[in-house]
């Protein structure tokens, strides 16, 4: 039997198919509604952002590094326009080797472009812009252009370049400018400061170029463009243009650099001049010297060879680094403290025999047969060595580290530089630190002893031992050294002055000083290891010859600088400050293994300081003579208004185009002499002052010093737990290395 539809069941299962595809039509409505309500409402300004952010593309501009002049508006360092060939490799089609070897054909890329474009790839990101070729002529652009279409990833780019127009002068005090390094690239990301370095590509490396980083950069504009679908630009909406850097003007006089340089010639060595009265530096002299220009676009493999490999070291800046003995320019600092910690009266004197004897050791003085009766001043005037010896003996080697070390002795001076070394001022604290076997721990008495001449462990750097010196010279007031003099401000395009900061005020008693400071200015005068070089000076000086050891003489060895190797004769150093009775320079140098300071080093100070005073320059066979070397002639060019630059406050005119003038006649220069140049002093006239106070003299009394017994003092006062060698070797170095110390030279 036929079974009938049930019609009412399929009308329900209908039903329900329709209210289920109704549910479903509903629902994907509900989520489409939800969804646009959710894009278009609840985000629309973030997608409006992005949109707005695909369609405008933002295009840094780096801006113009700020000039660095001289104290007198020189241009030391500058920038020019040139184009640049620039790959960025995530942009090219093919291989990134066969677009190079189709650029060749076209403009002249050399196997070093090649090889510097590979070592920047490998430090750079693949979307970066790098160069491989620098400086295009106008020629090279045109050929390139017109096979642009050739090449896509490959631009021509109109750079910014930075110029050293002096070349080698000065260089270790302006530094220069290099590639952004992966290092400094990811510490420019972790700042604040990121995005202020988009789409710049150097950075300073060292110098002031290192240190003002943050003045001369300047701050980075931008472009918004309008870019279509594939990227490339449809429309400029609206340009911020870039902030240049800060210009710089320098402390330093260049013409000063430049004539101590000359005077060099091609000795090592180093100097630097101060000013007392506020610290500014006014040379910075480290030399050999090297061309900052080779660094900026990438030092090729030869040039980097010979300037890593020289024994000469030219990329060492001594003046920040280099470490030397102090020598007998240690004097007047122990003298001073000497006096002040009742080690010694001004009066106190004793027949010199030219030797100290000191547990059986005898430690010379240059003199054979010693220098008569000597008291303080002349001690400091002919270069006493067993008086200072004595001195330390009696003193200590802690007393000494204690007092020297307020004049900057091993410590960092605070200079507005980086990268300076403490060097080392020794003590019994320092050698159990740095020694690491026991025996070596121990402080002996004759450790001491070589302290008192300089020698010994005491190695500083020349900006330590100019500052001292510019500390004495103002009678204890000890600024931090500053080698830059103003900053431009850019809201009222004028020099804003940099003070620099007191770092310490050291208690000089007056007499005392004075004693310190007679006996400095009886330096260069008649009787005094420098007044062969001061002679008929037109101004007073006070000054400190040196030489400094580098290796010992044996007890029964002469030295004789014919049998002794170019690298281990003795270094010369003096230090001087004029016009002594207001002093307005302060200069300490080295000459490295030359011999006296009176005659290697002392001579190019007179010259100096003729120029600084008395605006005498010397004449190329005068600068021939001491140096042994021709000057290279160099063309200042001052800065002005097509560079933008405001007047440098205090700049003063080229001198005189006049020779110096023979020793003891006047000279025609129209520089004025400094009054208190022309109130010379004569030879021997100073007074001996006495120390005042009789609890300072009582306590100056008691030493272990027999003046009957010519040098020689009481066993016990030297032999007790001796278990080692009394007297160190001269530059002896501690077997563990720090790196603050600096390079021992």
């Amino acid at each position: 039997m036929t079974e009938l539809r049930n019609i009412e069941r399929e009308l329900l299962r209908f039903r329900r198919r329709v209210i289920l595809a109704a549910g479903v039509v509903v629902l994907s409505f509900a989520l489409l509604i939800g969804r646009w309500l959710w894009l278009q409402v609840v985000r629309h300004r973030q997608f409006s952002t992005q949109a707005q952010d695909n369609r405008i593309a933002l295009v840094p501009i780096p801006p113009q590094r700020g000039l660095i002049l001289d104290r007198n508006g020189i241009i030391l360092a500058n920038n020019y326009a040139a184009y640049t060939l620039e790959i960025t490799p995530s942009k090219i089609q093919g291989t990134l080797q066969g677009t190079i070897d189709a650029l060749k054909a076209i403009v002249p890329i050399t196997p070093f472009d090649e090889r510097r474009f590979n070592t920047l790839l490998g430090q750079s990101r693949r979307f970066q812009s790098l160069p491989i070729l620098n400086k295009l002529t106008d020629d090279q652009v045109a050929r390139f252009v017109a096979q642009r279409f050739r090449f896509p990833g490959v631009n021509v780019r109109a750079r910014l370049f930075r110029n050293y127009p002096l070349g080698t002068l000065g260089c270790h005090l302006l530094g220069y400018i290099g590639r952004i390094n992966q290092a400094e690239q990811q510490r420019i990301d972790d700042s604040d400061d990121a995005s202020n370095y988009l789409g710049t590509d150097h950075i300073g490396k060292l110098g002031v170029e290192q240190a003002y980083e943050a003045q001369l950069h300047g701050v980075t504009g931008y472009e918004e463009v309008e870019v279509n679908a594939t990227g490339r630009p449809v429309r400029k909406i609206k340009t911020v243009a870039a902030t240049p850097g800060q210009n710089l003007v320098l402390g330093a006089d260049i013409r000063l650099q430049k004539l101590i340089e000359d005077l060099y010639g091609k000795r090592r060595g180093a100097c630097v001049a101060i000013d007392p009265r506020n610290g500014e530096v006014l040379a910075f002299v480290s030399m050999p010297t090297f061309d900052p220009n080779l660094f900026v676009d990438g030092i090729d493999q030869a040039n980097w060879d010979a300037l890593n490999t020289s024994p000469d070291r030219p990329l060492l800046n001594r003046v920040l680094r280099g470490t030397f003995p102090p020598g007998s320019t240690y004097k007047p600092y122990l003298a001073m403290g000497a006096l002040t910690d009742g080690i010694r009266t001004a009066q106190w004197s004793f027949r010199d025999p030219g030797y100290f004897l000191f547990a059986g050791h005898r430690f010379r003085d240059d003199v054979p047969g010693g220098h008569g009766i000597v008291d303080m001043r002349k001690a400091i005037q002919v270069s006493c060595d067993v008086y200072f010896y004595m001195v330390a003996h009696d003193w200590g080697v802690d007393g000494m580290a204690n007092y020297t070390s307020k004049f900057s002795f091993g410590q960092a001076t605070g200079i507005d530089l980086q990268g300076e070394a403490k060097g080392v001022l020794p003590s019994k604290a320092w050698k159990r630190r740095v020694f690491r076997s026991p025996a070596q721990k121990v402080w002996y008495p004759g450790d001491t002893i070589s302290l008192g001449i300089g020698q010994g462990y005491n190695t500083f750097t020349p900006l330590q031992m100019a500052t001292a010196l510019s500390t004495m010279a103002n009678q204890g007031t000890r600024y931090a050294p500053r080698v830059v003099r103003a900053v431009e401000d850019m809201a009222t395009r004028r020099f804003t002055p940099v003070q620099a900061p007191v770092a310490e005020r050291i208690s000089m008693n007056p007499a005392y000083w004075q004693v310190v400071h007679d006996g400095m200015i009886g330096v260069n005068q008649t009787g005094g290891t420098g007044a062969e070089a001061f002679k008929g000076a037109q101004y007073t000086s006070a000054g400190k010859t040196g030489t400094a050891q580098v290796f010992t003489v044996g007890q029964n060895q002469t030295y004789d600088v014919k049998d002794v190797a170019h690298h281990l004769r003795d270094h010369a150093l003096y230090v001087v400050y004029a016009p002594a009775e207001n002093p307005v320079i302060a200069l300490a140098m080295i000459v490295e293994n030359a011999g006296f300071g009176g005659v290697a080093a002392a001579p190019i100070a007179r010259k100096a300081l003729d120029y600084h005073l008395l605006g005498l320059y010397p004449t190329d066979a005068e600068i021939e003579k001491i140096s042994g070397a021709k000057p290279q002639p160099v063309t200042f060019a001052y800065a002005g208004e097509r560079e933008g630059v405001p007047h440098v406050p205090g700049s003063k005119p080229p001198p005189a185009p006049a020779a110096s003038a023979p020793e003891g006649a006047a000279s025609g220069a129209k520089a004025a002499v400094p009054a208190a140049a022309t109130a010379a002093s004569a030879a021997g006239s100073v007074d001996k002052r006495a120390a005042p106070g009789a609890s300072a003299a009582a306590r100056a009394t008691p030493t272990a010093f027999d003046a009957d017994a010519l040098g020689n003092y009481p066993r016990t006062a030297c032999m007790g737990g001796l278990r080692a060698p009394l007297f160190t070797r001269f530059g002896a170095r501690p077997d563990v290395s720090d790196d603050s110390e600096g390079v021992r030279l």
